[in-house]
């Protein structure tokens, strides 16, 4: 083993810490916003303030109003659910299912099942494993996917976990100066830094002409529960608005890494006929590609969002 000795060479001065100390704000309901009851679903947590295991219901049996209500409910109060054994769930009862928040949003870049707006996403074992980033759906859109719902098809013995972080959680624990900073800021979103990266220049143009770049604010209200959530992500989100490169570079890479942070998430391990439902304007989520070269296979719908503010 080598020793270094030590040197009177000062350490770099940081103009702020590299990590904040102290307890973290988690607040699971959104600012006088009460917990609701359950008297048909059962809910049990997997954090005490994101993600739910949901018992007591067949998705694949019509979903009468008063479930409908109580998964509404859960999926405000929780931002992600999760259910087990779902195996006759097909292509129409998903459909119905996302149909609970609102009609499908067909993602451009996605393969189709048909016209349906399902989408199939597949990994086998041809493919080298890509890595994922933390992201929200659809944010380069004008009125982003207000959630999504993800059911498994095929998944790997181990490996192919999903996590999600609560962007009301990052929200809260910025400091009030960061706060105040943000407040009226807005953000470009734009899908060419990413999905444009394996297409040709005629492919860019061709969607381009129908999916410009959109501003959304950097700090959002949720257009159902109310609360503030932090909306910028690394894969989509430019720059932002009024900052000089420099200073909208050094802002953004503070903001995007809140969703890395181990407390504001939960993490899913995927089995045979699981489904999982997420909010994704409270939300971003990680699909970890860590079971190369196995076989992942699962199917989307995305639910149609508003323009945000």
């Amino acid at each position: 083993m080598t020793v270094t000795a030590a040197t009177d060479t000062p350490r770099p001065v940081l103009d702020k810490p590299l990590m904040r100390y102290g307890r973290r704000t988690l607040d699971r309901l959104a600012p006088g916003a009460e917990a609701p009851e359950y008297r048909i679903l059962g809910v049990t947590p997997l954090t005490p303030h994101i993600g739910a295991e949901i018992s007591g219901i067949d998705l694949a049996q019509p979903i009468g109003q008063a479930a409908a209500e109580e998964l509404k409910q859960a999926l405000l109060e929780w931002k992600v659910i999760f259910f087990r054994d779902q195996a006759g769930l097909d292509e129409e009862h998903h459909l119905d299912l996302a149909a609970v928040w609102g009609p499908p949003e067909v993602n451009p870049f996605f393969p189709k099942t048909g016209t349906t707006g399902v989408s199939r996403l597949a990994k086998d074992a041809t493919a080298i494993g890509n890595e994922n980033i933390w992201h929200s759906d659809h944010s380069f859109m004008a009125a982003p996917a207000l959630g999504s719902v993800l059911r498994s098809i095929e998944v790997p013995s181990a490996g192919g976990d999903t996590m999600w972080a609560d962007m009301g959680a990052a929200y809260d624990n910025l400091s009030d100066e960061l706060k105040a900073r943000i407040e009226n800021l807005t953000a470009v979103h734009d899908w060419v830094p990413s999905w444009g990266s394996t297409m040709t220049e005629e492919q860019i143009a061709h969607f381009r002409a129908s999916l410009p770049p959109v501003e959304h604010p950097v700090v959002v209200c949720h257009p159902r529960s109310g609360r503030r959530t932090l909306y910028v992500n690394e894969p989509f989100t430019t720059r932002i608005v009024g900052l000089s490169d420099t200073e909208s570079r050094e802002l953004l890479d503070e903001l995007v890494l809140q969703a890395r942070v181990p407390e504001f998430q939960v993490r899913f391990h995927w089995e045979p006929d699981s489904v999982a439902i997420w909010d994704n304007i409270a939300t971003q989520h990680y699909a970890i590609s860590d079971y190369y070269p196995r076989r992942r296979v699962m199917e989307r719908i995305a639910v149609a969002g508003v323009p945000l503010s």
